[in-house]
């Protein structure tokens, strides 16, 4: 049976002092609660929150990472760094750093391949463009970044990986794919997953949701067989919308 797993990225959002106001809500808040959850603050504010949430159930996730552990990469941060911090899971491939950033599929899989080698947990997102859905190519594109992302990852490893699907359309946008359109992608997503490491390793690996989720669609959406959980944005920077969607089942 796999665990619900509620992860709030925090984007370009928050100062020390708001971070740590949040970070300290939340470990509150969520003491009690059943499932996994994590948090990515921005980098300057990973080593606060990490004394924040040190000993309690919330993961301390970084939202990117260099393809390089060292050296003249100016404006980088290394998976070093991150592990110093106390970081323990690492967002690559989110559709910001696909489409503005233009990071691609191979740059994302160095990345994933390097942050298991050094020990950390990856959530791989992955998600369509309004124009490639309505073309029929949702899928196509979601096998090419699934497939693409975790090349030459073994199926030991993928007991690391967390796969997010965030069409891109319903990001920040307030559209959210319908349970119906989440569950087909999530489903279909879990098929590429039992092709490339076989049935155990697909069955046992978490799908995200990623794309407006919140209190009042949450539980429509994790309610899915395949949804195993939320990709949060704009709902992680309060407590009090956060918090919902991590007890909603």
């Amino acid at each position: 049976m796999r665990q619900y797993y509620i992860a709030g990225n925090w984007k370009m959002n928050k100062i020390k002092g708001e971070a740590v106001e949040l970070a300290t809500g939340l470990v509150s808040a969520l003491k009690d609660g059943k499932n996994k959850y994590m948090i990515a603050p921005s980098f300057t504010n990973l080593d606060a929150v990490a004394q924040v949430v040190k000993g309690s159930n919330i993961l301390l996730g970084a939202q990117n990472m260099s393809t390089e552990l060292s050296g003249a990469h100016t404006g980088e941060v290394s998976a070093l760094m991150l592990k110093d911090l106390g970081v323990q899971v690492v967002i690559l491939g989110h559709s910001e750093r696909r489409h503005i950033y233009k990071e691609d599929d191979a740059m994302i899989n160095k990345k994933v391949k390097l942050a298991l080698e050094q020990g950390l947990d990856v959530v791989l997102c992955i998600g369509e463009l309004l124009e490639e859905r309505e073309a029929g190519k949702a899928e196509a594109v979601c096998e090419a970044q699934t497939r693409k992302g975790l090349a030459g990852v073994s199926a030991e490893q993928m007991k690391k990986i967390t796969v997010a699907y965030e069409p891109v359309w319903a990001i920040g946008t307030g559209k959210t794919a319908t349970p119906d359109d989440a569950q087909a992608i999530h489903k279909f997503t879990r098929g590429v997953l039992a092709d490339m490491f076989g049935k155990s390793v697909a069955e046992a690996t978490i799908i995200q949701y990623g794309g407006s989720m919140n209190a009042s669609n949450a539980a429509a959406l994790l309610a899915q067989p395949d949804v195993d959980g939320g990709l949060i944005g704009g709902a992680a920077l309060k407590v009090e919308t956060f918090e919902p969607i991590c007890k909603t089942y």
